[in-house]
């Protein structure tokens, strides 16, 4: 239950700081053609959604003019 404590000599401390391996991770593959295009169409798609539902929310978003003018009934005006 103990655990043993073993010195550690402060050179190998120090160099553990510094060390790099020398085993270099694969090259990454390059995309296919069809992932590119997939990949633009994907942004494309995404983009048009989002200019379309501004569009469609601008109506929504502004303010309404006949509001800021008085309204009129039929009884009001005389007939």
């Amino acid at each position: 239950m103990f655990r043993r404590r073993e010195t550690v000599p402060f050179a190998f401390v120090a160099e553990s700081d510094r060390y790099r391996s020398n085993v270099a991770p694969p090259p990454r593959e390059r995309a296919s053609a069809g992932q590119i295009a997939g990949r633009w169409l994907l942004g494309l798609t995404i983009v048009a959604g989002l200019v379309g539902s501004l569009v469609l929310g601008m109506p929504a978003l502004s303010q309404d003019q006949s509001s800021t003018q008085p309204e009129q009934s039929q009884a009001d005006s005389g007939h």
